[in-house]
């Protein structure tokens, strides 16, 4: 019979043997995707999504990797579920691992750029999803992902 790790005052121990484990702690992984869209009606730009949860403002669709998702996966999945967009990804854009990047905790995100032709629908964690150009991006962007759009629009690969 597997016991859990029992968190003792000096630190976590074995079940088995008693002997003291390090804990470690890492970032945790994370993907957003700059989606290039077209819509029938004429629209043309990126897609971002207006939070639901804290904090608050406009994103780039994305969010956590789940346990035994590819980045590609978990890049491809968070678009359909904030967006309801079914999109192809073009390439990795960049990685982003400031440790304050996310006030929740230090994340790691690793930045597709794909392209869809649909018009988005908010939807999961997003309130709006809406299509922006450079010269037009709203007031407040969470997280440091002014900074990422900034590099895309200045084509900063």
């Amino acid at each position: 019979m597997i016991k859990e790790i029992k968190n003792v005052k000096q630190g976590l121990c074995c079940p088995q043997c008693g002997t003291m484990v390090k804990e470690f702690r890492n970032p945790a992984p994370t993907v957003d995707i700059i989606i290039e869209c077209k819509t029938d009606n004429g629209k043309q730009g990126i897609v971002l999504i207006e939070r639901k949860n804290p904090p608050p403002g406009w994103a780039i669709p994305g969010g956590f990797v789940d346990y035994g998702e590819s980045l590609e996966g978990a890049a491809v999945r968070e678009a359909k579920e904030e967006t309801c967009l079914d999109v192809e990804l073009l390439r990795q854009f960049h990685v982003y691992s400031a440790p304050d990047r996310d006030q929740r905790q230090h994340t790691v995100s690793t930045i597709f750029i794909a392209t869809a032709e649909a018009e988005p629908k908010a939807a999961d964690d997003a309130v709006k999803a809406e299509i922006f150009g450079a010269h037009n991006l709203p007031e407040e962007i969470a997280f440091d992902h002014r900074q990422i759009l900034e590099d895309y629009f200045k084509q900063r690969y």
